[in-house]
């Protein structure tokens, strides 16, 4: 995974939460050799996405794709979870790759 970082302009109201997002999520939890990027993005997403976390999701789909998962697998997985997570968390889902997609197509 990239080297990533929680936005600092929240440091100046939640300075641990970023200090602990950096220095135990990305630095640590992401970094252990226990599970690839792309399957610990896999996982992110699924949770994410199931839970109607649409806040963070879009920023990891963008992730899942840097950590080489294509967009026909975030599609099947985001499908699979429809019938277990709920069809408006999935369509939430699918509506954020798309535009994500959209993005880097035309960037």
């Amino acid at each position: 995974m990239p080297q990533q970082s929680a936005p600092q302009e929240l440091a100046e109201i939640a300075p641990k939460l970023v200090e602990v997002t950096n220095n135990v999520l990305f630095a640590d939890v992401w970094e252990r050799p226990g599970l690839s990027p792309r399957d610990r993005s896999l996982v992110t997403v699924s949770v994410l996405s199931a839970l109607y976390r649409s806040e963070q999701l879009g920023y990891h789909l963008g992730v899942a794709l840097d950590n080489g998962l294509s967009v026909e697998e975030l599609s099947e997985a985001i499908t699979h979870l429809a019938f277990y997570a709920g069809w408006p968390n999935a369509m939430t889902a699918i509506n954020q790759l798309k535009k994500i997609t959209d993005e880097r197509t035309t960037a």
